[in-house]
């Protein structure tokens, strides 16, 4: 049986982690959409500095409207 330490060791296991951190920055530069909207950023602008999909920022734009 696998301890804690071996499971930190496993591929699996260190790509589920890397998965949730990517998946964490992603979330936190969708919160600052908003704010910068109210900047007034266009959204490709916002799209291009947090490097993020145009159109998940352009979803987000049409909701804050």
């Amino acid at each position: 049986m696998l301890g804690l330490n071996e499971l930190k060791q496993t591929k699996v296991y260190q790509e589920a982690v890397q998965e949730g951190l990517e998946q964490g920055r992603a979330e936190g530069k969708l919160t600052a959409v908003p704010l910068l909207l109210k900047a007034g950023l266009t959204v490709e602008q916002i799209a291009e500095q947090l490097q993020l999909d145009i159109d998940a920022v352009r979803k987000l734009a049409q909701q804050q409207s």
